[in-house]
């Protein structure tokens, strides 16, 4: 499957800003979806995670009520509603994917075989 990532941008602290993740491909498979994001000279972190029929999802103590992961399998895109957006949400973000696992959060990058090129999200103070 290929991911292709967009909607990031400059924006201000306090703003909302959506993400976008487009599958294509092998997309007739079951993928538990994620979006990490990296900051320079960091490792990449998980953001949030969604499983395949989208009733369950992650989300990292820091984006916890602020973020929101969401899924629609019919168009096959992933999405992320991120709100009250501060300084250090600035980063590079990617989503990426694994064949679903069950009730297993799988949280570390190495855990993923697909990934999108990441979009770039600033957040200004």
């Amino acid at each position: 499957v290929q991911l292709q990532a967009y909607g990031g941008g400059l924006v201000q602290a306090g703003d909302s800003l959506t993400l976008s993740c487009a599958a294509s491909g092998r997309t007739d498979r079951a993928y538990d979806m994620g979006w990490f994001r990296q900051s320079p000279k960091k490792e990449r972190r998980i953001v949030a995670l969604i499983k395949w029929g989208g009733g369950a999802s992650y989300y990292v103590d820091s984006v916890r009520d602020r973020f929101t992961i969401s899924r629609d399998n019919a168009k096959n895109t992933v999405f992320l509603q991120m709100n009250s957006l501060k300084p250090e949400d600035t980063a590079v973000y990617y989503c990426a994917a694994r064949l679903q696992s069950g009730t297993v959060w799988y949280t570390e990058s190495r855990s993923y075989n697909y990934w999108g090129q990441g979009t770039l999200v600033t957040v200004s103070s």
